[in-house]
């Protein structure tokens, strides 16, 4: 087995191959980004975004469930 990936300092577990549907436009965004060497490949993007989205996802819920307890005192 490989050794699990980093990103952004994050550690992901091992890799499973999957293939997604993407906008054109958005596939050459990130096609660009690449070339610009803000992500490394497709998958890097990709496992960034995800990651961001997760993480965004957690702290929107933990608002929430403070909110929940603030407003039940």
């Amino acid at each position: 087995m490989g050794k699990p990936a980093q990103l952004s300092g994050i550690e992901m577990g091992r890799k499973i191959k999957t293939s997604i549907g993407l906008d054109e436009d958005l596939l050459a965004w990130v096609d660009g980004m690449i070339k610009r060497k803000r992500f490394a490949s497709r998958t890097h993007a990709i496992e960034y975004a995800l990651q961001r989205l997760k993480e965004q996802q957690k702290e929107e819920l933990h608002i929430m469930y403070t909110d929940e307890i603030l407003n039940r005192q």
